[in-house]
């Protein structure tokens, strides 16, 4: 899952969150969520997370939704699924506000090697989350 976190963030997805599904009895471990502010924009970060999960680990997503909309797209990888959202749509599906019992981990837009720092934390590396 940190792979994709990182795709998404040379693509320069805004509002990157990472809710852990995993005590809550979800169908997935993991959202990762994130804003595109044009139709490329979010066609490029879908394509960046599957580019760098496939060149390195040789992982497709399970499914996908709304590849072709600059409102919504997501990708499932199973024990994690992607949500690439328009501006409109990320405020009105609000899956932060659906799923607030679960724990968040909100990420800086900014890259963290622009930062000076290679430490993500909490965010799980992604050969643990998408175990083939």
């Amino acid at each position: 899952m940190r792979l994709a976190v990182e795709a998404a963030q040379s693509k320069k997805a805004a509002g990157i969150t990472v809710l852990d599904l995993k005590e809550l009895g979800a169908f997935t471990q993991y959202f990762v969520i994130c804003t595109g502010f044009s139709t490329p924009q979010v066609q490029a970060i879908l394509s960046e997370i599957e580019e760098q999960l496939h060149k390195t680990m040789k992982r497709s997503p399970e499914h996908r939704e709304g590849r072709g909309s600059a409102e919504w797209a997501l990708l499932d990888y199973g024990a994690f699924i992607v949500h690439v959202f328009g501006e409109q749509a990320r405020r009105f599906y609000d899956l932060e506000r659906l799923w607030r019992s679960a724990p968040k981990l909100v990420l800086p837009d900014e890259p963290e090697e622009a930062r000076g720092s290679s430490s993500f934390g909490d965010i799980p590396a992604a050969d643990n989350a998408v175990a083939p």
